[in-house]
């Protein structure tokens, strides 16, 4: 795990939620992702979680995402980047 997350302690067992789709917005004190499941290509996906947190918590999540792709590129190889290329 990355230095800049600690294991999270839920009261209970933590719910897992699959997403395919997410949209990221932004004020001057906050950062927000909707995660939702999409699974038609022109269909509006619902919203099932919203995460908000501020500009230093986005930013301490961006390295552990980075740093937590390098590691899975290591072990299995470059992920698809040309699943993000829009034509």
């Amino acid at each position: 795990m990355s230095r800049h997350a600690t294991k999270a302690h839920p009261a209970g067992p933590a719910k897992g939620v699959y997403a395919n789709y997410f949209e990221v917005g932004h004020s001057a004190f906050e950062v927000v992702i909707d995660f939702g499941q999409n699974y038609e290509a022109h269909a509006p996906a619902p919203c099932h979680t919203r995460i908000v947190m501020s500009p230093v918590y986005a930013r301490a999540l961006l390295q552990t995402l980075t740093e937590t792709l390098d590691a899975y590129n290591k072990k299995f190889g470059e992920t698809d980047k040309k699943f993000w290329e829009t034509e």
